[in-house]
């Protein structure tokens, strides 16, 4: 009964969806208040229904109700009861649900909390929301129903895929969608404003929190998937350049232009038609990201379906809101009225810059990314785009936007002075030139580029504290003075430093890993291994059962300077009700470097096969993300974003030639 009620629910959040994709937008046309204020109600009720379908199947996995197909297919009733609730998620059909619930929760959001924005706004908004919305449900119901029965149920299931089966898959996986789908709020909004006429600094103040909310969740789900990888695939390696890392990565960038381009616009009314542009491409690149996990044309641990007729689906999906919001931008766009002027060298033309750059390099990884599938699918011929093609590329691209990063927050609006900036930031530059020489002195020559890496990272880090401290006038007044300043500074100020700040940190952790060893060797019991000042005990093997596994264990007791310091337990986890097994790297941390052991074959003489690396300052990478989200927040809490724009005059709202 409770699959039905799902499945049922699902179909009335479709209704309510088609009622709010037409009925609103009848209502702005018409400027009819009721019509426009059902909007708000069906955009509340859709929420509930599709929470309901939810949680129907939730019920479904916990009880492990085996007569829903895809229960069966990818839960066992003796697995711990946290994998079950991911198993939700860990699927095709169920992470599509999820997706529509955070849809779903974001049109409520706006729906509920929108109440400074104009009628007429709110409604198109809420009715580009759902048009989208119906297009999953219709997706879901007809080519993926999680609510499928079997005409006998199993006794048993098949059980999760075992590399899902881990701690990271409760957060990664939601936190990613809440990026991807938050897009949808500024893409409804930039789609809202062409068909109204309106676009003003307001709208720039309205859509900039959802956006960032967006950007933070994002941001985190990136660095958890990243983590994820690398201690669950025993590949001892952050980041593949997979085209399904590339799909999460491709919104991120065009998300961050968003927020810098949507600040030039709130402040100084300019870059309007880019601001619209990049919320059109910011979705359309996470709609992207959901084509290639779908559809089949990858073959990806991270990808769900292999079925064609679900990609065919889906791209129709791609094609009627890409191609249709790209179509309505061209039409409309140059009938808005253009934003003000402002010289190049301004805070204005940093921003410009950071966004120049952004997108040259969101479009550097989309083609590298789908260049072999177009390649392969109109010429049967296939090539292989990785790493080398990414770092001679992506990563030169990111050399200059990050030198110039100190500049933008202490250069003035409208016209600024580059050589004063200079001097504000001589600081920064001697930091920078300090942490070159010293590990050039440190480590040697071995890598000529790994220090210029460490000297930016610790120039930025420096003048993301550089613009706090002019800003407070630190050193130059009363710390009385300069604690009433720091008091009075806007949130987003502290947000904007704290997230420069946090891209740095990662930088660092990133460029310390040229730095990293890697020993492959096989060890019979009592053997010891070396590697960056650490010996490695190997103590024997053991074997345990898990609740749905058995598995192959390998201590390892850790020494340095002859001192015990800690044990390591890599592990082989074999699941016998899918037929596969894993590799369960072991982990000791000191400080926010990591010792990574993996386990690998065991050998005819009795030895085993391992994989051992030293990773020096490589939790810094996620630190920094976290970091990130930290300054996204701040800024977040910002009350001018908390409160919204005040209602713009209508006089400045309406179409005009472009001048």
């Amino acid at each position: 009964m409770i699959p039905e009620l799902g499945h049922y629910a699902l179909v009335l959040a479709l209704a309510l969806g088609l009622i709010q994709s037409i009925v609103p937008l009848i209502g702005a046309l018409s400027r009819d208040a009721a019509l426009m204020r059902l909007g708000t109600s069906t955009a509340v009720m859709q929420f509930a229904f599709v929470s309901a379908a939810f949680a129907a199947l939730t019920v479904c996995y916990v009880t492990s109700d085996f007569s829903v197909v895809n229960v069966f297919e990818n839960s066992h009733s003796m697995m711990p009861l946290i994998y079950k609730f991911t198993s939700v998620w860990g699927n095709h059909e169920g992470s599509m649900l999820l997706w529509v619930l955070i849809l779903a929760l974001f049109g409520a959001m706006v729906a509920l909390f929108g109440n400074n924005l104009p009628e007429t706004l709110k409604a198109n908004v809420l009715a580009v929301q759902s048009w989208i919305a119906c297009a999953f449900y219709l997706f879901i119901l007809l080519t993926s129903n999680p609510f499928l029965r079997l005409a006998q149920a199993p006794v048993e299931g098949r059980d999760l895929n075992p590399i899902l089966q881990d701690i990271g898959l409760a957060i990664h996986p939601p936190l990613l969608y809440l990026g991807y789908v938050g897009f949808s709020i500024a893409f409804s909004f930039a789609i809202a404003a062409l068909i109204e006429g309106r676009i003003d600094a307001a709208w720039a103040r309205w859509v900039r929190p959802w956006t960032l909310a967006a950007w933070m969740c994002l941001t985190v789900g990136i660095a958890m998937g990243s983590y994820w990888a690398y201690y669950e695939l025993g590949w001892g390696g952050f980041w593949f350049w997979d085209p399904v890392e590339n799909a999460s990565l491709m919104p991120w960038l065009a998300g961050t232009a968003l927020l810098h381009s949507a600040v030039v616009m709130e402040k100084r009314n300019a870059l309007k038609i880019w601001t619209l542009l990049l919320a059109i491409l910011a979705f359309s690149l996470s709609l992207i990201g959901t084509f290639l996990v779908r559809s089949g044309v990858l073959t990806s641990v991270h990808t769900f379906a292999s079925d064609p007729a679900r990609g065919v689906f889906i791209l129709a999906i791609l094609v009627f809101f890409i191609g249709g919001g790209l179509t309505l931008f061209a039409w409309r766009a140059p009938m808005l009225k253009q934003g003000g002027l402002f010289a190049p060298v301004s805070r204005e033309g940093a921003l410009v810059f950071n966004n120049l750059f952004l997108t040259t390099a969101c479009l550097t990884v989309f083609v590298g990314t789908l260049y072999p599938l177009a390649l392969e699918a109109f010429t049967n011929e296939k090539i292989s785009v990785g790493a080398p093609f990414f770092n001679l590329t992506f990563a030169p691209l990111f050399i200059p936007l990050l030198f110039a990063m100190p500049f933008g927050p202490l250069l003035a609006w409208k016209r600024g002075d580059v050589l004063g900036v200079a001097q504000r930031l001589m600081a920064a530059f001697a930091a920078g030139l300090v942490a070159i020489m010293v590990t050039f002195v440190v480590m040697g020559m071995s890598s000529a580029l790994a220090p210029l890496g460490i000297g930016l990272a610790l120039y930025v880090m420096t003048g993301a504290l550089v613009d706090l401290a002019e800003r407070t006038n630190l050193f130059r007044a009363p710390l009385s003075t300069v604690r009433m300043r720091a008091a009075g500074l806007p949130r987003s100020t502290w947000g904007t430093a704290v997230a420069h700040f946090g891209i740095a940190v990662t930088l660092f952790g990133i460029v310390c890993q040229t730095w990293a060893s890697e020993r492959i060797v096989a060890l019979k019991p009592t053997q010891v291994v070396t590697l960056a000042d650490y010996d490695l005990t190997f103590d024997g093997m053991t074997q345990h059962s898990g609740p749905n596994f058995r598995e192959l264990a390998a201590k390892f007791t850790v020494r340095s300077g002859g001192v015990v310091i800690g044990t390591m337990e890599p592990s082989k986890r074999s699941f016998a009700s899918r037929n596969s097994s894993t590799t369960e790297a072991a982990l000791l941390t000191r400080g926010v470097s990591q010792l990574y052991l993996s386990l690998g074959d065991t050998n005819e003489d009795g030895s085993i096969a391992i994989r051992l690396y030293h990773k020096p300052m490589v939790l810094l990478i996620w630190l920094g993300s976290l970091v990130m989200m930290f300054g996204g927040g701040l800024s977040l809490s910002d009350r001018r974003l908390r409160i919204g724009a005040p209602k713009p005059a209508t006089k400045s709202s309406s179409l005009q030639p472009a001048e």
